[in-house]
């Protein structure tokens, strides 16, 4: 196992900085997700750090040795899972999981271990005659992993491996990861713009927007605390409302945040809560099961017509007719306050 240094990395595909001035601590053992949108650089960083594109400057250390000069990719002591998977189809589960192996002449009884073993870690036993077409895209995906996890990496990296699963099969291969990692505790960088992955997998997120770190934290650091309005925006759904709200106590130039969930109505709360009060004039109300999205306005808001979102529990929703104006309110201990110019965290 090995941790990994990435110091002031960078790559440059003529004009578009794709990765600019990353640097990045990631631990022995841990599981980091890189988190962002198309176009953010979470790929290309996870490629140089395979050995994929060399960079344009900076340095990649894994287990204490500088890996981004010539070393290539098989001297990494890395392993590489993709999107697509890359399996060979003319191969049977069995020969792909062994293909690395057999690549470097491991003895035949050696082969047979290691792939049972990984094929039992990931309940596939019983496909190993089978061919990758013979198999449902959750078991294809187990297979890559297989194969990776026979070579016994330092670290591994998986590129979007559940993109191309079904909603309940993302579920059922997400517990298998995590499992996975925690049973292996190898280091494992995993790209995804899903935030849903993110949450639920990773260690430590972070996230990156064109070509530059904006946030890393665990996942309640990033959801409760975000450094700056795209951080604030970007991970949550519905995302963290923000509202210039007129307040005499703030700071010209400081918008408020909150988070849907925390904004309820006033007659939920205590008597002894600390709360900013508010008056929301109701759209629309989106039914959603369990919850309610409630569409509308904060007249006290700088821009009155911006649309707010409430996440409310059915039971709560039901009280809430459209077209109305009802008090709201947050705990104040769950607002958040940014600079309106620069997007950056303010504190209170």
């Amino acid at each position: 196992m090995a941790g990994i240094e990435i110091r002031n990395l960078r790559k440059q595909f003529g004009d578009l900085h794709a990765v600019d001035g990353v640097d990045l601590s990631i631990r022995d053992g841990e599981f980091l997700v890189l988190l962002g949108s198309s176009g953010s650089g979470k790929t290309t960083l996870l490629r140089m750090i395979a050995g994929l594109e060399r960079p344009t400057a900076g340095e990649i250390h894994i287990g204490g040795e500088r890996v981004d000069g010539d070393v290539p990719p098989r001297a990494r002591g890395i392993a590489m899972v993709f999107q697509s998977y890359a399996l060979y189809p003319h191969r049977t589960v069995f020969q792909n999981i062994a293909f690395p192996l057999e690549a470097v002449r491991t003895p035949r009884k050696e082969i047979e271990e290691k792939v049972r073993w990984a094929a039992d870690m990931f309940s596939i036993t019983r496909y190993l005659d089978r061919y990758p077409r013979q198999l449902s895209g959750g078991e294809r995906q187990r297979v890559a992993l297989c194969r990776a996890l026979v070579r016994d990496p330092k670290v591994f990296l998986l590129d979007e491996p559940l993109a191309n699963l079904d909603a309940k099969l993302r579920n059922t291969a997400r517990d298998d990861l995590k499992r996975f990692q925690r049973q292996i505790q190898t280091t494992t960088v995993y790209v995804t713009h899903d935030q849903v992955e993110a949450m639920g997998l990773g260690d430590r997120i972070v996230v990156m927007e064109h070509g530059k770190v904006r946030q890393v934290g665990t996942p309640q650091e990033v959801y409760e605390d975000p450094v700056d309005t795209f951080v604030a925006t970007f991970v949550g759904q519905p995302p963290m409302n923000l509202l210039d709200l007129r307040d005499p106590s703030l700071a010209a130039g400081t918008l408020v945040g909150f988070r849907p969930e925390h904004l309820l109505p006033r007659s939920v709360f205590g008597p002894g809560e600390d709360l900013r009060t508010v008056r929301f004039a109701v759209r629309r109300v989106e039914y959603l099961g369990s919850d309610r999205y409630v569409y509308g306005s904060v007249l006290e808001s700088a821009a009155p017509d911006a649309t707010v979102i409430a996440k409310l529990p059915a039971t709560i929703a039901l009280a809430i007719p459209e077209g109305e104006t009802h008090e709201f309110a947050v705990p104040r201990r769950l607002l958040r306050y940014f600079d309106a110019a620069s997007g950056l965290r303010r504190r209170p």
